[in-house]
């Protein structure tokens, strides 16, 4: 039994989707989240600054004595993830691979598209992923760099938002892909928009609920689940504007996080 944290972080507050899952499926852990919303967002910034950016964060939660790491991020999933897994004594986990089992169980057809930041899809993550679990799977990968702003300043019901999808997913609206994977934690806060889109005709899949899985059946393995039977405790940092954080926190969480939520001014470790 360890009543240690687990640590979650992410580029800003898209990783509360995972946050929320792993709540939801270990409400009696204690868990820590950073958003580094100063850097804000990682997906067009390069495979070295993005690994030196999640080492400096693993680092951070190291300190904060959490037992394991989240890496809550699709960006840091596909560049940081082999880094920090050398460079951290704690289980380290991504959301690529359970977010790629999810969807391969989701495909209605022999397609299926991927959408995220630059930096995921210039990667080949995901679809060199899918290809080895199910090479007959066509798959189709579409950056939506704009999508990741558009949440972090909360204008998910904005005409700036439809515009951005017109300009990303119109192609795409015209294939036959009945599976679309939101290979960025900060798209399910945009669910309900890109479903509308594509006139609620098709799947999105999102990591969050099988990372959750993941990291409970991780826990059960080395045998570091929590021995606390109450509500577990929750901190939540970010690298800069608090307030922001916490009004998008709040309502997605459905709940008051105000007082939980700390700026951390960020240094280099």
């Amino acid at each position: 039994m360890d009543n240690r944290p687990i640590g979650i972080f992410d580029s800003g507050v898209g990783g509360l989707t995972v946050f929320k899952e792993i709540r939801e499926l270990l409400p009696f852990e204690n868990l820590i989240y950073f958003g580094d919303t100063a850097r804000v967002p990682y997906g067009n910034k390069s495979s070295t600054v993005v690994q030196k950016y999640s080492l400096e964060i693993a680092k951070f939660l190291e300190m904060q004595n959490v037992k394991m790491i989240v890496i809550a991020c699709n960006t840091a999933s596909a560049l940081a993830l082999s880094t920090l897994k050398n460079e951290v004594r704690i289980p380290v986990i991504g959301v690529i691979e359970p977010g790629v089992r999810a969807a391969i169980k989701s495909a209605k057809n022999n397609s299926i598209a991927v959408i995220g930041t630059k930096a995921t899809i210039n990667s080949g993550a995901y679809q060199n992923r899918i290809k080895r679990l199910r090479n007959s799977l066509n798959v189709i990968a579409v950056p939506c760099p704009l999508f990741v702003p558009i949440v972090e300043e909360n204008l998910m019901n904005t005409k700036l938002a439809e515009d951005a999808m017109d300009m990303y997913l119109s192609d795409l609206k015209k294939t036959d892909v009945k599976s679309v994977i939101l290979a960025c934690t900060h798209y399910p806060l945009l669910k309900e928009q890109i479903s509308n889109f594509f006139d609620n005709k098709i799947c999105l899949v999102d990591s969050a609920y099988e990372t959750a899985k993941e990291v409970k059946e991780t826990l059960e393995a080395r045998r570091i689940v929590t021995e606390q039977e109450t509500l577990g405790k929750e901190s939540f940092f970010v690298s800069d504007s608090p307030e922001t954080f916490t009004n998008i926190a709040s309502k997605f969480l459905n709940r008051d996080i105000d007082g939980k939520c700390v700026s951390h001014p960020w240094v280099e470790y």
